[in-house]
């Protein structure tokens, strides 16, 4: 969508973006230093972290801050002020040309709290992130709905059937996948045809949802399309036109009813005013809550 002036609001279309209201956490954080300033944020950084190292993988230029070596890519760019983003790889600077390293250092240790905490943040995210890859094998997991689901390699099955007459025992998911392939099918194959299930499980829940929703907000849709959008959840036209994200699928029915709410409630408020939260509050009373997952949440890693 076409950045637009502050304080103007594009009526043909409004998204729900991770991190908008997460993202997910995973997107570079960043702050503008032009004139030096204390950071509020910081007074509530531990100053006790254990030694650390923080290395960028294009590290040009690293100093000590507060007892850790921090490695960062310095930019020099046509800018006014020095600025730092954080992001999945660490600390990258941008200064303009004409500023010096000294400068530039005594900027970083300025912010030294702010920048330790977003990247220890983006360590502990990269380590989620790290554990929620799925390994492509007959007994891998993967979330739907909320629930895990087992993937069964089950030449037997004809496409993706869904078991869920399986005892429930404490600790063992009761769902299992039974995938129609051979035991040495590939990891691609395998992730293929259990993404292709969990979008065609999207399209179906997702529409009995609209369908319910629209009724009770009296709203009328004219498509709904799904979307593999990295950066939205669902995003609503003035012409009717609803997209929802199929990763929604991973969720419970609550954060899922969050996002298709929060949509069709477009059609009646093309905005984010208070009016807009009353609408989607008036058939989620408690969306907050679900609002609070999608934020939360580490998305399962699929390729």
């Amino acid at each position: 969508m076409a950045r637009l002036a502050p304080g103007l609001i594009d009526t043909r279309q409004l998204s729900l973006f991770f991190g908008a209201e997460p993202p997910p956490p995973q997107d570079p954080v960043a702050v503008i230093v032009s004139t030096p300033a204390s950071d509020p944020a910081a007074a509530d950084v531990p100053r006790s972290l254990p030694p650390v190292a923080f290395a960028h993988p294009r590290a040009t230029h690293d100093l000590h801050l507060d007892g850790h070596r921090v490695a960062y890519a310095l930019r020099r760019a046509k800018r006014r002020s020095i600025g730092f983003v954080v992001g999945p790889e660490g600390l990258t600077v941008s200064a303009p040309r004409w500023v010096g390293l000294g400068e530039i250092e005594a900027a970083l240790r300025e912010k030294a709290r702010w920048i330790l905490r977003k990247l220890a943040e983006q360590n502990e995210r990269n380590h989620r992130l790290q554990q929620a890859r799925v390994e492509w094998r007959d007994g891998a997991s993967v979330p739907f709905l909320g629930e895990t689901v087992i993937v069964v390699l089950d030449p037997r099955a004809t496409g993706a059937v869904l078991d869920t007459d399986a005892e429930a025992l404490p600790g063992v998911p009761r769902l299992a996948l039974h995938v129609g392939l051979p035991q040495h099918a590939g990891p691609e194959q395998i992730r293929d045809a259990v993404q292709s299930w969990l979008q065609r499980q999207a399209r179906r829940i997702f529409e009995e949802r609209c369908r319910h929703f629209a009724d009770r907000l009296g709203v009328r849709y004219t498509r709904l399309s799904l979307s593999s959008a990295q950066t939205r959840w669902g995003s609503a036209s003035a012409d009717g036109s609803i997209r929802l994200n199929w990763r929604l699928i991973h969720f419970a029915l609550p954060t899922i009813d969050y996002v298709v709410a929060h949509e069709l409630a477009h059609l009646r408020e093309m905005n984010h005013s208070p009016r807009f939260w009353d609408v989607v509050r008036s058939v989620l009373p408690d969306y907050e809550h679900a609002r609070g997952t999608l934020k939360d949440t580490v998305l399962p890693v699929l390729d």
